[in-house]
């Protein structure tokens, strides 16, 4: 693994809340995990336990949690997420806990109004002492539109027009008209997030420019992909855009679904958008995802076999304490696991 030198360690991307500071950094890898922290063949998890496996990630040392929003069960689709709304859940986690970051991956923008999102999103970051990351998304369950009576087609200009509307009503009062209404000098959203706005993590595509995102995303969630020099190429891609619209550097990060097996040495075997692997040639994956500039890998332990708590104290044990101190027993090549099969860049995680 590259030895990061000691002044790296301190610097911030621009910071904007709690959450984002500790969670982002550049140079470096942090790991969270997807609520519901456990396994389930089905499409419902049966989220017993949530919240005690969610303090239970607290103490271990994990950066984070992330919970998605799934307004209908499709079950064509084949997951129905946490369940819960995550504005409500999210209240709940911030009164149960008291450092984790507390994040959504992510709200569907087209299908609720921006002016509800932001009160939401800034009540839950107020409530929880500034540990709301919010992630957006267009969507990509067409089922749920029609339901809603919004059309599917136009999610990506929706999707535009709502974060339009939360930036401009977060930090101030400002007077604008948009498609989803018009303000005036008289009224104003409270409360206002603590950072002065929620930063706004774009999932995907969203039906917007690569351009776009680089211009208005505060990060970037992108997908796993089959090797890491590919997922390098992406970031650099990324990031390169950021700078040209001379905008500050800004984080990235993935999901990855992990069945961590007995052995920790074992090599990766891929399973959906990510690998059965043991947990120390997991760490070296990691490491490769830290080298190709990926700040930020939320774990998914859906599919994984065996006990949840007895794979979240081997991970706080032989990966989180490791993965920014020097290697000097692992190679290039030890590490190249190559864990993350076929994927697409879709709308949200």
């Amino acid at each position: 693994m590259t030895t990061i030198p000691p002044s790296a360690t301190e610097t911030r991307f621009a910071p904007i809340n709690r959450a984002y500071g500790e969670v982002f950094r550049p140079n470096r890898l942090s790991v969270g995990l997807v609520i519901p922290i456990e396994t389930y063949a089905g499409p419902v998890p049966t989220m017993e336990r949530h919240v005690e496996r969610v303090r239970l990630a607290e103490d271990l040392g994990f950066t984070a949690v992330w919970m998605r929003d799934v307004p209908f069960h499709v079950a064509s689709f084949g997951d129905a997420g946490q369940t819960f709304d995550p504005f409500v859940y999210l209240g709940l986690l911030a009164g149960a806990t008291s450092r984790i970051a507390l994040g959504v991956a992510s709200i569907i923008l087209p299908l609720r109004h921006p002016a509800h999102v932001a009160k939401a999103a800034a009540s839950a970051d107020v409530l929880s002492g500034g540990r709301l990351l919010l992630g957006v998304a267009s969507g990509d369950r067409p089922d749920e539109f029609p339901a809603m009576a919004v059309p599917y087609e136009e999610r990506g200009a929706r999707y535009r027009a709502a974060f339009d509307y939360q930036a401009r009503v977060d930090p101030r009062a400002p007077v604008f008209e948009s498609p989803y209404g018009r303000t005036h000098h008289l009224m104003d959203l409270l409360p206002k997030p603590t950072g002065g706005r929620t930063p706004l993590l774009i999932t995907g595509s969203s039906q917007q420019s690569p351009d776009w995102i680089a211009r208005h995303g505060d990060g970037w969630m992108t997908y796993p992909r089959a090797r890491s020099d590919d997922q390098a190429r992406v970031v650099a891609d990324w990031r390169a855009r950021v700078d040209a619209a001379g905008r500050d550097p800004k984080p990235v990060m993935q999901p990855l679904y992990v069945d961590l097996d007995p052995d920790p040495r074992a090599p990766a075997r891929p399973i959906h958008l990510g690998a059965r692997i043991g947990a120390d040639r997991l760490r070296d994956h990691l490491a490769e995802l830290q080298d190709a500039g990926v700040n930020h890998v939320a774990l998914n332990l859906r599919f994984h076999h065996g006990s949840v708590e007895n794979a979240l104290a081997v991970l706080a044990d032989r990966v989180l304490p490791h993965l920014h101190d020097t290697d000097t027993n692992s190679t290039a090549a030890d590490r190249n696991t190559h864990v993350a099969p076929h994927t697409t860049e879709e709308s949200s995680t």
